[in-house]
């Protein structure tokens, strides 16, 4: 059977799901792994987003906190807001209430990737401050440490991202990930996906 990985995020602009869909990559070169994309639900309003020049969402499936169970392992993408996840995953997690009762989540490995807006916006609060939602539901933490090599010690241009996992920086929206974030959450993606398998003590 399939090791299952669920790559959950929510992106207002687009930069969070360029690198979610870059994680899936790295994932679904690993044997018997099977990744799949899902989006949070929108909590703001369609007006709101329109005025806020957000483009329309994706189609890719908005998923339910019931249906995380189904996963083997979990990454979770947010982007900031002020050095922390954003609303939008917030009110995701707290209607995870009913799986933290019957610890559903329990010893499911996790990680984490993520947005930011600036150099000093949150690049390590944001994950620091996520793990917390992760130790309450008994979750496994699965850092990429420094397991992607030069790439962590590039010091020739900005580079989102750290050992707590994948990152970019959005600047004023303009801004795409790179080539090394896009790599690097490749890697992460890869990364994840092998250790989750071993977890799961898949042949």
């Amino acid at each position: 059977m399939a090791t299952k990985i669920y790559i959950v995020y929510y992106s207002t602009y687009g930069h969070v799901e360029k690198l979610a869909q870059e994680i899936k990559k790295g994932a679904d070169t690993v044997e018997g792994v099977e990744a799949t994309l899902w989006q949070v639900p929108e909590t703001l309003a369609e007006e709101v987003l329109l005025k806020m020049g957000a483009p329309k969402k994706s189609d890719v499936g908005i998923i339910q906190a019931n249906e995380l169970v189904e996963a083997d392992g979990i990454l979770f993408g947010f982007p900031t807001r002020f050095g922390m996840m954003a609303a939008q995953f917030k009110a995701f997690f707290d209607s995870t209430g009913g799986l933290w009762r019957t610890q559903g989540l329990a010893g499911k490995p996790a990680g984490i990737f993520y947005s930011t807006g600036s150099q000093g916006g949150g690049q390590e609060t944001t994950p620091l401050t996520a793990i917390t939602q992760l130790v309450h539901h008994g979750m496994i933490f699965v850092p990429i440490g420094y397991t992607f090599g030069a790439g962590m010690f590039e010091m020739g241009e900005v580079v989102g991202g750290t050992p707590y996992g994948a990152g970019t920086y959005a600047g004023d929206g303009s801004r795409q990930p790179s080539e090394l974030e896009l790599g690097k959450a490749f890697h992460q993606g890869k990364h994840f996906a092998a250790i989750t398998k071993k977890f799961k003590g898949a042949p």
